[in-house]
């Protein structure tokens, strides 16, 4: 049964409801209320509420509790699929360009005039960073979720918020975009000064273990994905909060500052990676054994992080619904008092 069926379905029973004039709140004192008013208005409500969850396409934004389909290979048909994809390729390209380049472009002043102080310096390239996911969560969020991270998609997609299909679609997006957008940098920086300053690529720093880079890339991808789960978090029924996850600004607020605080503490570490397909684009294009090295470190370490926090929110702060939701079970039925 397709979405649209489904909404008509829902219509059709709360007419049916309406017809019957069963009405739950109490009456006026003096009776003065039209039952089938108030009926016929809810039933209206009713349509209108189940019209628009059909018209939901499944875009892995989080707003919906409803799972979709683990596989999803009837995404295959719709529009809807390829046009995030594009998206997600589109802003991963736009976010490499802008986020080496500043890092690239912090270096060179560096050494044009000798001083460490010289260029945005650490601090500016972690602003670049989180504003450039904020402008473009705020972009793309309506779209296709706003993911622009490969670990992003992958605790959506162990939080049942993004098929199987619709994952692995947009991680070939973002790492092709992530490669085209540090191919742009270096065709704009030009080869020499491109390579001699690094590209931006993780590497392990001096004086850290390998152990220690990756724990930090645990922790910083435990820190965004959780701020992403929280900001798309929907209404809790149980408790009766809710965060609205369609204020344009406040949505993708909270993930641009997650992503600036932990490139704060992380760049003296690893540079910075919480994100494999950043971390890929840049080891490609600069293509020297230095990027390579360790680089199982920015997927390894982003993708447990992405896991702890997915299990960490669905299942500590959910509790048994997102438990039902990972497990795709039914509801239990309520009961009705009499």
């Amino acid at each position: 049964m397709s979405n649209m069926e489904t909404a008509a379905a829902a219509a059709n029973k709360a007419k049916a409801k309406a017809r019957h004039c069963d009405c739950e709140d109490p009456p006026t004192l003096l009776g003065t209320r039209d039952c089938k008013e108030n009926v016929e208005t809810d039933a209206a409500a009713a349509a209108a509420a189940a019209k628009t969850k059909a018209q939901r396409c499944g875009c892995g934004c989080g707003c919906e509790d409803d799972p979709p389909a683990l596989l999803g290979m009837k995404e295959l048909r719709t529009w809807c699929l390829y046009r995030a994809a594009i998206a997600e390729f589109t802003a991963t390209l736009i976010f490499l360009y802008v986020s080496i380049a500043t890092v690239i472009g912090s270096k060179k002043q560096q050494q044009q005039q000798q001083s460490s102080c010289a260029g945005v310096g650490s601090l500016g390239v972690a602003w670049s960073f989180g504003a450039t996911i904020f402008v473009l969560v705020y972009c793309t969020k309506g779209v296709s979720g706003g993911h622009v991270n490969p670990a992003v998609t992958f605790g959506m997609l162990l939080g049942r918020k993004v098929s199987l299909l619709r994952a692995l679609l947009y991680v070939l997006a973002q790492c092709l975009g992530a490669v085209c957008g540090a191919g742009v940098v270096m065709g704009v920086m030009g080869q020499p000064a491109y390579s001699y300053l690094g590209d931006g690529a993780n590497v392990v720093a001096q004086g850290y273990s390998l152990g220690g880079a990756l724990g930090a890339e645990i922790v910083g991808t435990f820190v965004l994905v959780y701020t992403v789960f929280s900001a798309v978090d929907p209404i809790n029924k149980r408790t009766g909060t809710a965060r609205d996850c369609c204020i344009p600004v406040l949505l993708p607020l909270p993930i641009g500052f997650a992503v600036f605080v932990v490139h704060l503490a992380t760049i003296p570490i690893t540079g910075t990676g919480i994100n494999p397909a950043r971390s890929l684009g840049a080891a490609l294009i600069y293509n020297h054994h230095a990027a390579w090295k360790d680089h199982w470190i920015f997927w390894v370490g982003p993708l447990i992080g992405a896991a702890t926090a997915a299990f960490y929110h669905k299942l500590v702060l959910r509790g048994d619904e997102a438990l039902r939701s990972l497990m795709s079970l039914p509801a239990p039925a309520r009961r009705r008092d009499h």
